[in-house]
């Protein structure tokens, strides 16, 4: 029994983002990039599309990939691959939100547009409710909400964001009462 969970351990070891990454970092094998891509790369796009729209979502991942490739070096045997993956594409993404506000004045903007055209969807499709709701809340709380449903823990959630664990719950807590409450009011709504 213990060969077989030695084995096993070293066969899963041998093949973890995290281990990809390393190997990936010492050689700069392409085929290894190209793992880790498959792997991680439609989770990246959701997270960020979750914070943002369509376009910049795609815009964010694909610098996310390069940033992946520019400071594959920085990488430590000492945290999930996909941690680090996401904390660098939330860099990205507040860094583009930053230069967008300097450039509009208002970073809302992006957001309400998304809120446009999901106003026009049709009202009975509960996923889409759902996404509305998602999106109604402060960019805090749907970033800690949206790192939470990857499966993060409060701690991970915290080295991403550069936050403490007890604002995370904060943050949880109250995107998930705001969620609740839109979600009871549109179903209100749609009975009446």
């Amino acid at each position: 029994m213990s060969f077989a969970l030695t084995l096993k351990t070293f066969i899963a070891g041998r093949h973890s983002n995290e281990t990809v990454m390393l190997r990936y970092a010492e050689s700069g094998d392409k085929a290894l990039l190209t793992r880790l891509y498959t792997a991680c790369g439609d989770d990246l796009y959701h997270f960020v599309l979750t914070l943002s729209d369509p376009t910049l979502a795609q815009d964010i991942s694909q610098k996310t990939w390069l940033k992946v490739i520019e400071k594959k070096h920085l990488f430590r045997d000492s945290g999930k691959f996909k941690a680090w993956l996401f904390t660098l594409a939330r860099n990205q993404l507040v860094d583009e939100l930053r230069q967008h506000k300097n450039h509009s004045g208002d970073i809302d903007t992006l957001i309400d547009n998304k809120k446009t055209l999901d106003t026009c969807m049709s009202r009975a499709d509960i996923g889409s409710r759902f996404d509305q709701a998602l999106l109604s809340l402060p960019f805090e709380q749907r970033e800690a909400f949206c790192l939470q449903q990857e499966g993060f823990s409060l701690s991970d959630i915290a080295k991403i964001t550069h936050c403490g664990t007890e604002t995370i719950k904060s943050r949880l807590r109250y995107g998930k009462q705001t969620l609740s409450k839109q979600l009871a009011t549109d179903l209100e709504i749609s009975h009446d």
